[in-house]
Order: C-alpha cells, then sequence, then structure tokens
C-alpha cells in the first residue's frame, strides 16, 4: 500500500464540534431552532440588564427559566444529530444516549440555578434592598411571551418525550386537583387542564403570576420583602418541576429497566419459554437505550435436537414487538455423553500379542497404607470396622492369556472356540475361570451376585 510519511494530525476536540455543527446546520429543519436560540440569547441580555437595573431577584429567578429555554433547544439540536448519525464501532448501539444526556444535564443546570436562588434569598432576608418597579412588570411579560412562544413553537421530542413519561411534580398535582374543581363548573376547560397540564408552561404561567403580584404589593405599599418571597416561590417552582425529569432521564443513564414493561416483559419471556425446543431462558437483561428505544439481551439454552435457526427467529420475533434492539444468544444443551476412553488409541494396538501386559495406575507412597483396607494406618486408631477382602491399588501388572474368542474386525485370530473348551475356561458359569479373572484380574475373587456356595447357578 501507498506510505504516508507525514500524517494528518487528528482533529482537536473544537475542530471535532465544529464539524458535527456544520452537519447539523446544513440540515433545514435545524435553521428554526438556531434563529430561536440567537433570539433566546438577545432576550436574556435585556433580562440580566433589567434585573439588575431593578435589583429584583423575582426576576432573576424568572430570567432562569429563559436561560433553561435556550438549553432546550441545545437539545433539541443534539435530537436532530442524534438522527443523522449512524451505529459506529465505538457507539454500536448509536447515539441516542446523549440526548438523554442532554436532558439530564439542562435539568440539574436548571436545578442549580435553583439553589443558588434560595442561596440568595435567605441572604436578602437579612437585609432587604430597595427594588425598582420601573421595568419589572415590562421584564415579566417580555420572558412570558418569549418562553411561551419557544415551548409551542419548537417541537422539541427529548423534553416532550420526558414531560410525559416522567412522574408528575408537586406543582401539576396541585393544579389538577384545582382543574378537576373548575372543569366540574365549566366542563369545555377539561380538554385544557385536564389530565395534566405541560410543566413548562405551568411554571412559566406561575412565575409570571407571582411577578405581577409582586409589582402590585410593591406598588401599592412599597413591601419589598414579597420580591424574595416570590423569587423564593419560583425557584422552588423550579426544582419541583426539575426533579422528576432529573430522576427518569438518570434511571435511563443507569440502563434500569422501565417499569411500566416489567410486567410485559415478564409476559413475553414466560412465552419464550414454552416454545418448541426452549429448554431454558436465563441472563436476561433489558435497559432503556434512549428516549423510547428499549434494548436488551438474552440467553436461550435448547435442547441438542432442535433447530438454532427456527429457535433464534421465533424468539426474535416474540420479543421485538417490545425490545427493538435485541440480542440473543442461542446454546444447545451442555450434557456429555460418556466416553469409553479418554485417551488415543495407538496405532498398533490392534497388533497384539498372545500375552500382552494391562499395566496398572501410578501409585503414591504406600508407606502409611494398610495392606487390607489400601486407607492410611494410624498406629494409635483401632482397626477398621469393616473390612472387605477386596484388593488395593498396591499390585502388580496382570499378565492375561489370549486364549478367548476374538472379535471380528480388530485384525486378531479368530475362530470357533469347541464348548468344552469354553466349559473348561469357566466362561459358561458367571463368575468364574478365566472369565473373572478377566474382569478383576485375580482368580480367586468370590462371585458377588447369581451364585452359591458351589459356584452354581442359582435359580
Amino acid at each position: 500500500g501507498t506510505i504516508h510519511l507525514f500524517r494528518k494530525s487528528q482533529r482537536s476536540l473544537v475542530g471535532k464540534l465544529t464539524h458535527e455543527f456544520r452537519l447539523v446546520a446544513a440540515d433545514r429543519r435545524s435553521w428554526k431552532i438556531l434563529l430561536f436560540g440567537a433570539i433566546n440569547l438577545i432576550c436574556i441580555g435585556f433580562l440580566l440588564m433589567w434585573c439588575s437595573s431593578t435589583n429584583s431577584i423575582a426576576l432573576t429567578a424568572y430570567t432562569y427559566l429563559t436561560i433553561f429555554d435556550l438549553f432546550s433547544l441545545v437539545t433539541c439540536l443534539i435530537s436532530y444529530w442524534v438522527m443523522m448519525k449512524k451505529p459506529s464501532p465505538v457507539y454500536s448501539f448509536g447515539f441516542e444516549r446523549f440526548e438523554v444526556l442532554a436532558v439530564f444535564a439542562s435539568t440539574v443546570l436548571a436545578q442549580l440555578g435553583a439553589l443558588f436562588i434560595l442561596k440568595e434569598s435567605a441572604e436578602r432576608f437579612l437585609e432587604q434592598p430597595e427594588i425598582h418597579t420601573g421595568r419589572l412588570l415590562v421584564g415579566t411579560f417580555v420572558a412570558l411571551f418569549f418562553n411561551l412562544f419557544t415551548m409551542l413553537s419548537i417541537k422539541n421530542k427529548p423534553f416532550a418525550y420526558v414531560s410525559e413519561a416522567a412522574s408528575t411534580s408537586w406543582l401539576q398535582e396541585h393544579v389538577a386537583d384545582l382543574s378537576r374543581s373548575i372543569c366540574g363548573i365549566i366542563p369545555g376547560l377539561s380538554s385544557i387542564f385536564l389530565p395534566r397540564m405541560n410543566p413548562f408552561v405551568l411554571i412559566d404561567i406561575a412565575g409570571a403570576l407571582a411577578l405581577c403580584i409582586t409589582y402590585m404589593l410593591i406598588e401599592i405599599n412599597n413591601y419589598f420583602a414579597v420580591d424574595t418571597a416570590s423569587a423564593i416561590a419560583i425557584a422552588l417552582m423550579t426544582f419541583g418541576t426539575m426533579y422528576p425529569m432529573s430522576v427518569y432521564s438518570g434511571k435511563v443513564l443507569l440502563q434500569t429497566t422501565p417499569p411500566h414493561v416489567i410486567g410485559q416483559l415478564d409476559k413475553l419471556l414466560r412465552e419464550v419459554s414454552t416454545l418448541d425446543g426452549v429448554l431454558e431462558v436465563r441472563n436476561e437483561h433489558f435497559w432503556t437505550l434512549g428516549f423510547g428505544t428499549l434494548a436488551g439481551s438474552v440467553h436461550v439454552r435448547i435442547r441438542r435436537d432442535a433447530n438454532e435457526q427456527m429457535v433464534l427467529a421465533h424468539v426474535t420475533n416474540r420479543l421485538y414487538t417490545l425490545v427493538s434492539t435485541l440480542t440473543v444468544q442461542i446454546f444447545k444443551d451442555d450434557w456429555i455423553r460418556p466416553t469409553l476412553s479418554s485417551v488415543p488409541i495407538a496405532n498398533n494396538i490392534l497388533n497384539l500379542s498372545d500375552h500382552h501386559i494391562i499395566p496398572m495406575p501410578p501409585l503414591k507412597a504406600a508407606d502409611n497404607l494398610n495392606p487390607v483396607t489400601s486407607t492410611p494406618a494410624k498406629p494409635s486408631s483401632p482397626p477398621p470396622e469393616f473390612s472387605f477382602n477386596t484388593p488395593g491399588k498396591n499390585v502388580s501388572p496382570v499378565i492375561l492369556l489370549n486364549t478367548q474368542t476374538k472379535p471380528y474386525g480388530l485384525g486378531f485370530n479368530h475362530g470357533s472356540a469347541p464348548y468344552s473348551s469354553v466349559l473348561s475356561q469357566g466362561l459358561g458359569i458367571p463368575g468364574m475361570g478365566a472369565a473373572q479373572g478377566f474382569r478383576t484380574g485375580f482368580a480367586n475373587v468370590p462371585g458377588r451376585y447369581g451364585t452359591n456356595a458351589r459356584g452354581q447357578p442359582r435359580p
């Protein structure tokens, strides 16, 4: 191949980010998001200046919601980027977890901002500064209009999924109780307030309402402490709204099984275990790969005579209805047939002489062995309770006479032996003669079953 003397240096992190941003910007769908992001930055700049001029921490807390909208727009761009990217050898499951990470980071940063507001509010309770209401109401409506317009104009798939899949916040629960009472009086509002409102729209409206109350109380009574109270209320609502989303996205990052699909997975696994040829389903693990994407792996043990491809097709067909990214490992039953010999047979084993020697296995040091029981003998221990008249392992090689009828096809001398010679060797009587000697190597071992004291077969 071609030898490259000067290789191109690897791209830096900034270069890689620039390349990926150009990839996303090439799609026309992302132009709208980029436009809203630019307007968001301008709006955040004006709101921060108005927060400084009014000295209102409540307006600062509400501005943090506009900063969260910027994070949501970045998450939407990452979602478009994930749709363009294909799985690679490094990321074999794709890049869907990047948008999960983006949602988790956005919600955690919003909660950190809420904690910062709580800390500043605690300091303001000790020394409450004067609040200027000149641009307080203007900043409130500008932030409310932009937040609602962004939420309703941009279809943010990751946050839309999380807001529906995560558990309800305490603000949603209280508003739902209030909505049931209102819908009981005006049934036409049930399509708007029930079953539960969008948490982002709800917190925007609730924060703007708190700022309006702050403006009226300061204008009427110069009650500046209400600004700090409104900031605490907005921070608590922000924290309570973002916390369930952080928990849900964190569980996805930890590869846990979603609770709402456990029952369906158990049902499918029971159906798989009853398929023809399946013996056992084990080592199953299912987790959420991304928002709405379930991945899993399972080991299936089948019979030795089962068709692997057929079982794999049936198992995949059953589980694919719920698990989109599935890995199935098929392996047959691991029982082993008994073998007659564990060593290979030599080539010259068929050319045996008339007198061949069967070597016995090597023995350990037999200095402390009892010749009767072949067990270690202790000088202080009593004799064994049971002593069987059986040979031990400490014996010499046995020489056997090769006078029996030899099987066909193995290269032995074969022929029919006379019946009298068979009886003279003891082959006609079980447990006696040369047959017994061939079994154990000792001709004087008494037969255990099938003979009496005289060696005749029992009736």
